[in-house]
């Protein structure tokens, strides 16, 4: 029976399997690829999330403030004893007093402490720097060193003694460790805000704690915290299910408290609940921009398995003929298909779907896959292959019937053929295009009213691809008419050019099918890494703008006019700048000997602010001035009474002024009386936030509450959400462009015959094998050079139009623009290079490997 023998039949062909595995690998790849994408999508956003929220805020937090001391155990014992319920270990519990007044130290009676304790700080969070974890207290050394406060101490407050102090920790710098994130409020004195002789004096264990409050008699707690620290989720459904249990843990201690008349006596909240909220958005908002492009790949995927299948029927029609006549009916044939070339496709399916788990760390986002996100993508492999199948079994069926069955001629296919060639697909695709580009006008608004990530829209983001399309398809219609008219051409001066044009016309179908492929694919692939990678750029050069520095830290102003030097052990990395506002202007004050040492220029070219720097120094009427943006009023009064500004040069922005109208001077163009006239002094630095605030605490300088890193300056997760989602088109054209290299490989396989009987017959007439060699290569390369410029010219020019209107942030200066492409360009083309050389190697190899006498006869 055929379909008993059809596995070992199909083997007789290897090419069509071949065509039809790699088909379905494609196919079976991109479906789940576009599953993984957006589940690696959802866990990258809670990973990042995860990492700025505090430690201990991913659990469920219980905190009141003015807590009667009497209910505060009570409390502390509800929580405990239903944690363990609901998968919470023992939570790390917190408790501070309000400022008791008149704490005496050595007689002195004028200090304020808040005496507090929290579970697990110490000695492993409090860094000792004297003394021992005995029972007691420990006193942080900024009192301790100011007012010779030694360990053995023994304080009072209003004549109560307390217990001793048995070590002298470092003061928590501000801001705090992250461990210490949550308790930045209670547990950090801020030294701008309070008293010097402030402090935080923290008990070595609960029962010294509690023991201390009652024998002072504080009425109320100030602060009680409870919270757990949980390992940080890594992926959408752990987040949720921690969600989940936090609210059923809360629940539960709300009706402990609750039946002992105590309802209210603390609160229960979930602060990762919106972070959760906002990584489940993170990955719809990929899922949903992404389906459209996987959505067209899957179907592109069927259409080539549709060709596998009218192939398929074309090799094997007498056989068909013969079974059909014996009355095999259309259903049976179909599966005959199937029986021959089930195997590959299913195959083929099936490595599609575990490279795409294999390869998701290098197309995908950094982040865990939940774990029914395989389940899925495994259900959507299925499902490709059951569609795959079941259409080449109809396609066989169909073709069948009509032509065995209902008796109609083979040139009504032709006939249909025709009139889909001459239709004017790229007026329907232009026009589709022309509707994503009038919905992406408004992509970015979504965060900018409050929204922290971008709206969707499927059919803004498909503009791109569109674009891309149309531009192969015109390019592609244009090929075949040059083509179709290319018999005019008379150039047998030049045989080897003659003889490339003449196999391109002959072949003007899969001509112009590689030449849309290639197009397609290398458009696609530069607008995807085009616009991935400009938002990525775009991020980290709008935080180097707004920051202008790694860190910024506002400070006092005995910093800025010089009564206070900066630290040795900061100071060849920062540097310090000045800012007013007034007369329409913004000003900027700086250091011109230092501020390029520190600061980060973004966009910015380092030579030329180096040389309007190094003018600001010039003599002149005026304060020597850059002008920083494009104010048609061209104002030259500075704010404060400093005069009139000379522009000795322009820039289209600056660190911290961004882009709004404003000039740069010089430090030194002040006099003393003006430069305390400045009411705001920050410090840039390359180092990090901790290395300068406590430099600056070291010799007496306090940091406000205005502080920023480049890290923490912008909210980068829509940033990322771009950069995911338009990875996946990149994708998408990098499996588009293995497709075009295997096609044209196939289609100079497929002539093997004609290309060496032809190639054989011109060498017995006397061409050289170099100059057929050039004409092979001239055919292979105009093919490949036309999609390769074509593809790069229009991915490029599209990705440029494409990123400013991607950007999440455009009310932040500078402008998404598109990266460098040159890279690309010259990584596209060099592909080009070896592809073209593979194929002439396989079309020269056939030649010569070629016996005249037997094609002839063939």
């Amino acid at each position: 029976m055929p379909w008993r023998a059809a596995p070992r039949a199909a083997l007789t062909s290897p090419l069509t399997l071949i065509i039809a595995a790699v088909t379905a690998l494609l196919a079976c790849f991109l479906g789940t690829a576009a599953i993984l994408q957006a589940s690696a999508a959802g866990g990258a956003a809670v990973t990042y999330q995860s990492g700025i929220a505090c430690p201990d805020y991913y659990g469920p937090v219980f905190s009141k403030d003015n807590v009667p001391a009497a209910v505060a155990p009570q409390v502390v014992d509800s929580v405990r004893r239903n944690a363990p319920a609901h998968g919470f270990a023992a939570p790390v519990t917190s408790r501070y007093t309000p400022y008791l007044t008149g704490t005496e130290f050595n007689g002195d009676p004028n200090y304020k402490v808040v005496l507090a304790h929290r579970d697990q700080a110490l000695p492993g969070h409090l860094n000792l720097t004297d003394g021992s974890a005995a029972a007691g207290f420990w006193l942080g050394t900024v009192v301790a060193g100011a007012e010779g406060i030694k360990t053995g101490t023994t304080p009072s407050i209003r004549g109560t003694p307390l217990p001793p102090v048995t070590g002298l920790y470092r003061d928590l710098a501000d801001p705090a460790p992250r461990w210490w994130c949550s308790q930045q409020r209670n547990a950090v004195v801020s030294r701008l805000a309070n008293d010097p002789l402030d402090s935080v004096m923290f008990a070595t264990d609960g029962k010294t704690f509690d023991d201390t409050v009652r024998a002072l008699g504080v009425p109320v707690i100030k602060t009680l915290h409870l919270s757990f620290y949980e390992a940080p989720p890594k992926t959408v459904s752990e987040a949720e299910d921690l969600q989940e249990r936090s609210k059923a843990l809360i629940a539960s201690v709300k009706a402990d408290l609750g039946a002992r008349g105590l309802g209210d006596a603390i609160v229960g909240s979930l602060p990762f609940e919106r972070s959760v909220e906002i990584s489940n958005q993170a990955e719809s908002n990929v899922l949903i921009s992404i389906l459209p492009l996987a959505a067209i790949s899957i179907l592109v995927g069927c259409a080539g398995i549709g060709t596998v299948a009218l192939q398929w029927y074309q090799r094997r029609h007498p056989q068909l003929r013969l079974l059909s006549a014996r009355g095999s009916g259309p259903g049976a044939l179909g599966l005959l298909a199937v029986a021959e070339l089930g195997v590959p496709i299913v195959a083929g399916g099936v490595a599609g779907g575990v490279l795409a788990r294999l390869l998701l760390g290098v197309y995908g986002p950094p982040g865990e896959l939940d774990d029914g996100s395989m389940v899925w993508g495994s259900l959507v492999a299925a499902a490709i292959l059951l569609v795959s199948l079941a259409l080449l079994a109809g396609v066989i069926a169909v073709r069948t019937h009509r032509e065995f069955e209902l008796g109609r001629v083979r040139s009504g296919g032709r006939r249909r053929v025709k009139i889909l060639a001459f239709f004017p697909w790229e007026l329907l695709t232009a026009a589709v295009a022309l509707l994503g580009w009038n919905r992406l006008v408004d992509y970015s608004k979504g965060s900018r009213i409050g929204n922290p990530l971008p709206q969707v829209d499927p059919l803004a983001l498909t503009y791109p691809v569109f674009v891309v399309l149309t531009v192969g398809l015109i390019a592609a219609r244009l090929a075949w008419l040059a083509l179709h008219a290319s018999h005019r051409a008379r150039l047998w001066s030049r045989p080897a050019l003659q003889l490339a044009i003449r196999r391109l016309a002959s072949a003007r179908a899969p001509v112009t099918g590689v030449l849309v492929i290639g197009t397609l694919a290398i458009g696609t692939l530069a607008t995807g890494i085009g616009i991935a990678r400009g938002q990525e750029e775009a991020l980290q050069t709008k935080s180097a703008i707004f920051v202008g520095a790694e860190t910024r830290v506002d400070t006092e102003s005995v910093v800025g006019t010089g009564q206070v030097r900066l630290p040795d052990s900061v100071g060849d990395t920062t540097t310090i700048v000045g800012e007013l506002t007034g007369t329409g202007n913004v000003v900027l004050v700086v250091d011109p000997r230092t501020f390029r040492r520190a600061a980060t220029l973004g966009p910015l070219d380092g030579a030329e602010v180096d040389r309007l720097l190094s003018g600001l120094s010039s003599a002149g009427a005026g304060v020597p001035a850059i002008r920083i943006g494009s104010d048609a009023a061209r104002k030259t009064a500075l704010p404060a009474g400093l005069g009139d500004a000379r522009a000795i040069g322009e820039l289209p922005m600056f660190p911290i002024i961004g882009t709004k109208a404003g000039y740069v001077i010089s430090r030194d163009s002040l006099g003393a009386a003006q430069l305390r006239g400045v009411p705001k002094w920050s410090v840039l630095s390359s180092s990090s936030m901790t290395q300068v605030t406590e430099a600056l605490s070291s010799v007496g300088v306090a940091t406000a509450v205005n502080r920023v890193t480049r890290e923490s300056a912008l909210d980068a997760l829509p940033f990322y959400v771009v950069s995911w989602t338009f990875s996946f088109m990149a994708l998408l054209g990098a499996v588009l462009g293995v497709v075009a290299v295997v096609s044209l490989l196939v289609a100079v396989e497929v002539r093997r015959r004609q290309n060496a009987l032809a190639g054989a017959l011109v060498l017995r007439m006397g061409m050289r094998p170099r100059a057929l060699l050039a004409s092979h290569l001239m055919e292979l390369g105009a093919l490949s050079g036309l999609a390769v410029v074509i593809g790069v010219v229009c991915g490029v020019s599209v990705a440029g139009l494409s990123v400013p209107r991607f950007d999440p942030a455009t009310f932040l200066p500078p402008q998404s623009a598109l990266p460098d492409p040159t890279p690309l360009a010259l990584t596209v083309l060099a592909v080009g290079v070896l592809v073209v050389a593979l194929a002439g190697w396989i079309a020269m190899r056939s030649v010569r490997t070629a016996r005249t006498a037997e094609l002839i006869r063939a």
